[in-house]
């Protein structure tokens, strides 16, 4: 007998420094005591953001004002399966307060004090704990001196996740500058991932590795060690994505690039419906500047990557 299937509306409402609400499921109800986030079941008939405002009036006693479609997780329980569609919501009206007789606690997703967190939420907590910009490394253009002069200001202003990423480099050049970026980015809690070689990422000990597409296709597993990145372009790579669940992808270029002038940019239209329903996060990339940021948001991806404005 198969089981049933519930679609939710789920909300992850974010305070400035990072903090979220998570709320403890009140006694009476399926896997009472657990905590989890705000939302509930999509109604026939409803949108989600209906659903998202109903659910956060009839929890909460709010109205979100800003809200960015994220994530959207399929997860099976023993009683039924839920596809589970998040929102990021950074503004809203009202202090939200337990209408349903159920415990709210605002937690940092790096540092979780509350327990058991439904089974469904420790995926979110990690995603949510990648920052919103992801820089990639311009030794090539930059030269060394001005790059790691960059690199200081960068961190000193919150950059917090680097791609090393320098195919002109030879394989020992390479792994003396991986180094060198990790020993700037430590001391900041800056966690660095190198492009393509796994091994030489280990052997540094990088945060983790991103794949380039080629490379994607062509692993059978993902590196189960190290954060684990992958660059996409299509649909198909981003499935193989998913199918190796990766922490996130870049979907590349949304719009024309200095690098890859020739290249056909997705714009945002096409960026928007290849990310729709998507498991994983997703940063863009291709003419990215700072202050794209919260079209980036409104098209449901979870940030930027940059290789040239950030380090301008």
């Amino acid at each position: 007998m198969s089981k049933p299937y519930v679609e939710a509306a789920v909300a992850v409402l974010r305070r400035p420094d990072g903090q979220v609400l998570l709320g403890q499921r009140p006694a009476g109800k399926p896997w009472a005591g657990w905590w989890e986030f705000p939302g509930g079941k999509i109604e026939s008939g409803e949108t989600p953001l209906h659903a998202l405002q109903r659910e956060l009036h009839e929890e909460l006693g709010i109205e979100a004002e800003v809200v960015h479609p994220w994530l959207t997780r399929m997860f099976e329980y023993p009683e039924r399966i839920v596809k589970l569609r998040f929102f990021v919501i950074p503004q809203w009206h009202g202090e939200p307060h337990g209408r349903e007789g159920q415990q709210l606690s605002w937690q940092l997703p790096a540092n979780v004090k509350v327990a058991p967190l439904l089974p469904a939420n420790a995926p979110i907590m990690d995603a949510l704990n990648l920052p919103p910009v992801y820089a990639i490394t311009n030794l090539h253009e930059m030269g060394h001196k001005q790059f790691f002069a960059a690199l200081q200001q960068t961190l000193t202003h919150g950059v917090r996740l680097i791609q090393v990423r320098e195919k002109q480099l030879s394989a020992d050049e390479q792994q003396n500058f991986c180094a060198e970026v990790i020993a700037h980015t430590r001391p900041h809690g800056a966690r660095v991932l190198l492009n393509g070689d796994i091994a030489m990422a280990r052997r540094v000990d990088a945060d983790g590795v991103h794949l380039s597409s080629a490379h994607l296709a062509a692993l059978p597993e993902r590196p189960h060690d190290m954060l684990c990145a992958a660059s996409c372009h299509t649909p198909q790579e981003l499935a193989q994505a998913e199918k190796l669940a990766c922490d996130f992808v870049v979907l590349s270029p949304v719009m024309t690039t200095k690098s890859h002038p020739d290249v056909p940019s997705l714009g945002w239209e096409n960026f928007r419906a290849m990310i729709a329903d998507y498991s994983l996060p997703v940063y863009a990339l291709g003419g990215m500047r700072a202050e794209l940021l919260q079209t980036v948001w409104r098209n449901g991806a979870h940030g930027i990557a940059m290789q040239r404005a950030i380090w301008e």
